[in-house]
């Protein structure tokens, strides 16, 4: 299961940090590879669910996201899903000075013919999470 974790620090304060991680929608600001995501059904609670489409290793990719997790302002989990994937992607915060420190883990279990790109997505990914934390840590500095 190719997986990657980082933590980083944000001026934004845990409550400033949790109420934007927890609506996905932002994904389109912080996610690189994110195209679009719209809420398809929820209030934003656990069981909120979001259609995120994105390019990923030059593919088009659709997965479907559901609110896994809330503990304001300290975690939100989320769990991504398609025929192929499935994925999650957790944040814990932390209050840091006057602000955060934010604690991401992306982790990502394939099936079927998908099996087979796990090597190379675990190669990617590291790439992937310092674009992501880059543009994350910018977005939420916008909070603070």
């Amino acid at each position: 299961m190719p997986s990657v974790s980082r933590t980083f620090s944000t001026v934004a304060t845990p409550d400033a940090a949790y109420r934007y991680l927890s609506d996905f929608t932002h994904a389109e600001e912080w996610d690189p590879g994110t195209q679009s995501c719209e809420r398809i059904s929820g209030d934003g609670g656990v069981g909120t669910t979001y259609r995120n489409v994105s390019r990923f290793l030059g593919r088009e990719v659709e997965v479907t996201y559901t609110t896994a997790e809330l503990a304001p302002p300290t975690r939100v989990h989320l769990r991504g899903t398609n025929e192929q994937f499935e994925g999650h992607d957790l944040f814990e915060i932390t209050a840091a000075g006057r602000g955060s420190q934010v604690r991401y883990t992306a982790q990502m279990s394939f099936r079927g013919a998908s099996r087979l790109a796990s090597p190379v997505v675990a190669a990617y990914l590291p790439f992937l999470a310092r674009k992501t934390v880059d543009q994350l840590r910018a977005c939420l500095d916008e909070q603070g």
